[in-house]
């Protein structure tokens, strides 16, 4: 097969060539592209919280009878309700351990802190998100303490979020550990969390943030643990219970508060969630895009070897007879499919080229607008690779069928 006569052959068919070429161009450069993005989502969905996530159990309440939180005394009380729950949930049956907890990874509310080595340090070291508990927390939520030890009862206190108290101590994860001290010296080192100065006595392996939000993504695993109990007219509790029992656990949690106290509000919607309904909820929008990318790629591979099936099927009705007279001059019905196939595969390479700078361009206008990280190039061969193998094996039926054209064709009238 000479290429010569296959180039003169698709410079008499301009249209259809620049057709074909431009189709698999832009194929190529948005499944590219959304491949791309779908593996970062798939590796998003896959990341871990760093907790145990199967028996764990958020609880969120709300007392409408609080007492008023600008005052001792109602502080007091507050806490006094709240250990009063805490209390009666570790007595329920498949219940481990319960701890005081402001929020969970995932679940969305966040507070942060900007951390510092020195007092005076004017630009903050980085930033980290904070949850509040008791001592009771690395143990339901699972956490793998990696050097130091875990919060003792007398350090242990409670205000409202807008107390000027603060604890002395704290526990890290090992992303924060490793940020501020990068040599590994972090336990028992202070730094200064919003200008207060905090002792670790602890560092955990892995601490996901509650939030996904995009401001988060550069310290996804900065956590810092307080040993507060944080008083207010809501209240929430992290339960660690026997896998398994999680919505019996659920169902009975709520008819005990109830019971402690009725005048209080636990929405059936986010009042009581598993870790795994957290987890399906924050991830809903990626799964989604996971979903839509996936078709877009499917629906634009399914037209463009439509598109070439069609062209080659047009292409082989318009020259029966030019077949028949290569058959009859000698040509084999392997030289009949090897010359179409090689038509196909030079209008392929010629979108592939194309659809790889478009790509390209396409990924760097991401890169500007939707923070997207540089495209690896072996998404543009795998790309590449992939649209040629398709191509071939769409050319493949209509080239088939242009091999079996008997020699008589050529002695047939037009």
């Amino acid at each position: 097969m000479t290429v010569h006569p296959m180039l003169r052959a698709l410079k008499r068919h301009k249209a259809g060539v620049a057709l074909i070429v431009l189709q698999v161009a832009l194929t190529l450069a948005i499944v590219c592209n959304a491949v791309f993005l779908i593996a970062q989502r798939i590796e998003r969905l896959q990341r871990p919280t760093g907790v145990a996530e199967d028996g764990l159990v958020r609880i969120s309440q709300t007392w409408l009878d609080a007492p008023d939180a600008d005052t001792p005394a109602g502080v007091e009380k507050l806490d006094a309700m709240q250990r009063a729950d805490l209390e009666a949930l570790r007595r329920l049956p498949g219940v481990i351990d319960v701890a005081a907890s402001d929020s969970m990874p995932l679940q969305g509310a966040v507070w942060s802190g900007d951390l510092r080595l020195t007092a005076t340090q004017k630009a903050a070291s980085g930033q980290a998100a904070l949850y509040y508990g008791d001592d009771h927390l690395l143990r339901v939520f699972g956490l793998q303490l990696v050097a130091g030890r875990n919060f003792a009862p007398t350090e242990i206190g409670h205000q409202t979020i807008r107390g000027t108290g603060f604890p002395s101590v704290c526990i890290v994860s090992r992303a924060v550990a490793e940020r501020l001290f990068p040599e590994g010296s972090a336990l028992g080192r202070t730094i200064f969390l919003n200008l207060h100065p905090v002792t670790i006595v602890g560092i955990v392996a892995r601490l996901q943030t509650p939030t996904l939000a995009e401001w988060g993504r550069d310290w996804a695993y900065d956590s810092i643990v307080l040993p507060v109990r944080l008083d207010g007219a809501t209240a929430s509790y992290a339960l660690r219970v026997q896998p398994g029992q999680e919505q019996a656990v659920i169902h009975a949690a709520r008819a005990v508060l109830f019971a402690l106290d009725p005048l209080r509000e636990m929405p059936e919607t986010w009042g009581t969630q598993t870790m795994r309904e957290i987890r399906f909820k924050a991830y809903r929008g990626d799964r989604g895009t996971v979903v839509v990318l996936g078709i877009v790629c499917l629906i634009l591979l399914v037209v463009t070897a439509a598109g070439i099936v069609g062209l080659t099927s047009f292409w082989v009705g318009q020259r029966h007879r030019q077949i028949g007279i290569r058959r009859a001059l000698g040509a084999r019905q392997v030289d009949i499919l090897r010359y179409f196939q090689g038509e196909n595969l030079a209008m392929a390479a010629g979108g592939v080229l194309l659809g790889s700078v478009l790509a390209v361009a396409l990924n760097l206008w991401l890169m500007t607008h939707g923070a997207i990280p540089r495209l690896p190039s072996i998404y543009l061969l795998a790309g590449a690779g992939a649209l040629l193998a398709i191509g071939q094996v769409a050319a493949y039926v209509p080239a088939r069928r242009a091999s079996r054209v008997p020699p008589v064709v050529a002695t047939r009238s037009a």
